[in-house]
């Protein structure tokens, strides 16, 4: 029971934590004039990622390369089949494929480079740079080309900022807002870390399981809430959109940062099981974007009934 506390409570502070941060960004890049357009993309399309940031990075300085690794893998699977699953069922999400095409591909291309940095078993120093290297890439891209008007994409990424309201006003308020958030982040990731190794080591799971399934949800919150609004709001490119940039910078930015700082061993569960889980969803995401030009409810409820089936199998035919 201390053990659910510990998770409950870590839960509350992260989210908590991701919600001040980013809106405390957001009122501090409105305020030093960054544009709408940026902000979107990293603040809001990264910033719903901070839970899961400093979760792996505790974990991988923690030494608990399971909890690391598979709070990524579980969110990106978890992102895909339960939240756009389930906003999915709220409305059908139609979305204009010219405008995902871009973040849609690279999910997949990072889903892949995943598969074939870990297939020395570990993810070591040099391959965080070569994902941190690619999110650079990525971030360059995306900027330049919805700068120059290129890529019709630019208002989704203003659109997602602007789903963000309640900002604070003056600078002590901004300041307070990111630091209260950091810190809320930090003992957040601490307590819902303690928890979870303690939940695993009372049911006989490995970490692992743990890490891909309760932490993997618990840490990804902040997108839940920011897609479930677009979703009653009728705006399904933010739902999307900020479900892509969440997975592009899981793998890329997330597991870079983590593996940077500390190698991370990869748990033969996620090789046999998992990572193809997660390369599989990303592919049928865009199977179901490009042939309907949407999600239907029908879809949505298939992702969810897989997320389901996903969770079943984790924790009995890949429990240990």
């Amino acid at each position: 029971m201390l053990d659910l506390l510990f998770v409950a409570v870590g839960v509350l502070l992260l989210t908590s934590g991701g919600e001040a941060l980013i809106r405390g960004a957001l009122a501090a890049a409105n305020r030093l004039g960054i544009s709408p357009l940026l902000s979107g993309l990293l603040i809001v399309g990264f910033g719903t990622s901070a839970p899961e940031l400093v979760v792996s990075v505790e974990a991988a300085l923690s030494e608990r390369p399971d909890i690391a690794i598979g709070n990524v893998v579980g969110s990106n699977i978890g992102n895909i089949l339960l939240i756009l699953g389930l906003c999915a069922l709220i409305t059908p999400l139609a979305v204009k494929p010219l405008v995902l095409r871009r973040d849609g591909l690279t999910v997949v291309a990072a889903s892949i480079l995943f598969l074939i940095l870990v297939g020395g078993d570990a993810l070591v120093r040099s391959d965080a740079a070569i994902f941190l290297l690619v999110l650079a890439a990525y971030l360059i891209w995306a900027y330049v080309t919805e700068r120059s008007g290129e890529a019709p994409s630019a208002g989704l990424h203003i659109a997602e900022g602007e789903e963000v309201t309640s900002r604070p006003k003056t600078t002590l308020w901004i300041a307070m807002a990111v630091v209260l958030g950091l810190a809320l982040l930090v003992a957040g990731s601490q307590l819902l870390l303690k928890g979870a190794v303690g939940i695993a080591e009372s049911f006989g799971v490995s970490e692992a399981v743990i890490g891909l399934t309760l932490v993997a949800v618990g840490t990804s919150l902040p997108e839940l809430s920011i897609s479930v609004i677009a979703a009653f709001r009728r705006h399904a490119d933010v739902a999307i959109g900020n479900i892509l940039g969440s997975n592009i910078f899981n793998l890329l930015g997330i597991l870079g940062i983590s593996a940077l700082l500390q190698p991370l061993p990869v748990h033969e569960r996620i090789l046999q099981f998992d990572q193809w889980v997660m390369l599989g969803t990303s592919l049928i995401l865009l199977f179901f974007l490009y042939t309907g030009s949407r999600l239907s409810r029908l879809e949505g409820g298939l992702l969810l009934l897989g997320y389901g089936v996903y969770v079943g199998l984790s924790f009995t035919v890949f429990g240990t």
